[in-house]
């Protein structure tokens, strides 16, 4: 560790604008980044709406990034993040970063880049094949900027996002050795729920996919979702014995349902047989909108007051470009740019 600075006990997460925030977010990131805020040993903690990554693979449609910048701040202060523990600003907004990105890339090469898991991944899902544009095949590099321009070392992230941090490292710790030793050691929180399987019983949770219970969802919308859920294909009748492996119903259940007890003896009974699907998911539709009634309502009455929303925008910002304007200067005497 000793090609880094010293810990910062600084935090920082965000979230890309590309729509509304699902149950995915919620255990992979939101639950973590809110319960972190009563950590007394944590000095600073910044949440960054990322709408300039989001622009990577939506460049042709603007409208959408800027029409849920307020979306994914609503369902975040919902959720729980306080704007008087932690400071929120829009990634764009902080010339910094941009400087920093720049900087960052003279360190990295692209074979890199590539070999990079969660970057391959997204390249497949979304299909660039070799046409991936040169901001998406970045994204790393732009994700260690927006860490390091506030010098932050704690990073709660879901498990397809520790690639990033490692990557981070690497930076950190080449800028360091080659310049002056300015950056800490980045470390990534993961939640116990690192990452939330589809409704359809795809690997993630998605919002591309659309197999995502949101947030904001109505109950109406969260029943249909989970009638609709995947379970076992082969569990027809009731009597039938069923597989619990495998199941998303009792995949959420066993993340989102508070009665383990319960949950245990139903699973027993289920592959034994005698319990139907329908049971199941109806017990999982009440456990669920416990969850998201309380956000979903604190979520409308932010809704109605978009003034308080622009006064923490303002404060966000005033806060992170005072705090990045002296890690510039530090970087720019590091580098010899003129500091004028």
């Amino acid at each position: 560790m000793s090609e880094f600075a010293p810990k910062s006990n600084v935090l920082l997460t965000g979230d890309r604008p590309t729509g509304r925030l699902h149950l995915g977010h919620y255990v992979g990131s939101i639950k973590n980044r809110v319960d972190l805020q009563n950590d007394t040993s944590i000095t600073k903690r910044f949440y960054m709406v990322a709408d300039l990554q989001g622009l990577t693979d939506n460049f042709n449609n603007p409208e959408k990034i800027r029409d849920n910048v307020r979306e994914v701040i609503l369902d975040n202060l919902a959720c729980g993040l306080d704007p008087e523990k932690t400071t929120i600003f829009i990634q764009s907004t902080i010339p910094f970063i941009a400087e920093l990105t720049m900087l960052f890339m003279n360190l990295v090469t692209v074979s890199r880049l590539k070999r990079n898991p969660t970057v391959k991944e997204d390249i497949k899902e979304k299909n660039f094949g070799e046409a991936v544009p040169a901001g998406f095949l970045t994204f790393p590099i732009s994700q260690a900027a927006d860490i390091l321009c506030v010098k932050a070392d704690i990073v709660p992230v879901g498990a397809d996002q520790m690639p990033h941090i490692e990557q981070t490292n690497e930076i950190g710790a080449s800028f360091n050795r080659m310049y002056a030793p300015l950056f800490p050691y980045v470390k990534g929180v993961i939640s116990e729920y690192p990452r939330l399987v589809g409704t359809d019983g795809n690997a993630k949770a998605s919002k591309s996919l659309g197999n995502a219970i949101y947030l904001s969802d109505s109950f109406e919308e969260i029943s249909k979702k989970v009638m609709s859920m995947y379970t076992d294909p082969n569990h027809v009748n009731v009597a039938d014995p069923g597989k619990v492996e495998g199941n998303v119903v009792f995949t959420y259940l066993d993340i989102f349902d508070d009665k383990k007890d319960e949950v245990a003896e139903l699973k027993a009974q289920y592959m034994k047989g005698g319990l139907g699907d329908v049971v199941l998911k109806k017990r999982l539709i009440d456990v669920l909108e416990n969850v998201i009634a309380p956000i979903r309502a604190k979520r409308e009455e932010l809704e109605k007051n978009p003034e308080y929303i622009d006064k923490i925008l303002k404060q966000g910002f005033e806060t992170t470009m005072k705090e990045t304007e002296k890690i510039r200067d530090e970087v720019r005497e590091a580098v010899k740019l003129y500091n004028i």
